[in-house]
């Protein structure tokens, strides 16, 4: 579409996608393998004893490899969130929807995730069960690919 600045300058406005691919590496690749197993792997530093997820080849506070791979719960607190009721360019889903920094138990760390199960359509009727420190617990996807969204998202229990 041509539009014009206010000088009548014409101006196109339109969107570029640049597909890519990566390559996982064997730290990602199992975290997501375990994903397909409704399972989330974190991994341990040996030194510092902190337990991160999503997984991590090093730890980053002690620089040192990762090899102790740990099971975590699927259950959690919520550490933040945030409402989104507009549209953009790569969103994860349609809004509504929330998004929220959560604390798997047994982590040291907190994994961003969508929170639902519920009517998100009232911000008001959000809030009355959507806080800062509530527990959620993960409701898994029926057709798993080895993707972070296999978790279809976070309920509040």
């Amino acid at each position: 579409m041509v539009t014009f600045d206010k000088k009548g300058n014409p101006i196109i406005e339109t969107e570029a996608i640049i597909p890519y691919q990566s390559v996982l590496g064997p730290t990602w690749f199992r975290f997501f393998e375990g994903l397909k197993e409704e399972k989330i792997y974190g991994t341990k530093c040996q030194k510092c004893r902190r337990v991160l997820v999503p997984a991590r080849a090093f730890c980053p506070r002690c620089f040192l490899d990762m090899e102790e791979w740990v099971k975590v719960p699927s259950e959690g607190e919520i550490l933040a969130w945030v409402y989104t009721n507009y549209e953009y360019f790569g969103m994860p889903t349609k809004p509504p929807f929330i998004t929220a920094i959560i604390r798997l138990d047994g982590t040291d760390t907190g994994f961003l995730h969508l929170i639902g199960g519920f009517d998100l359509s009232d911000v008001e009727k959000v809030r009355t069960r959507v806080k800062d420190g509530a527990r959620v617990q993960a409701v898994w996807r029926k057709e798993k690919q080895g993707h972070v969204m296999d978790i279809e998202y976070f309920r509040p229990l």
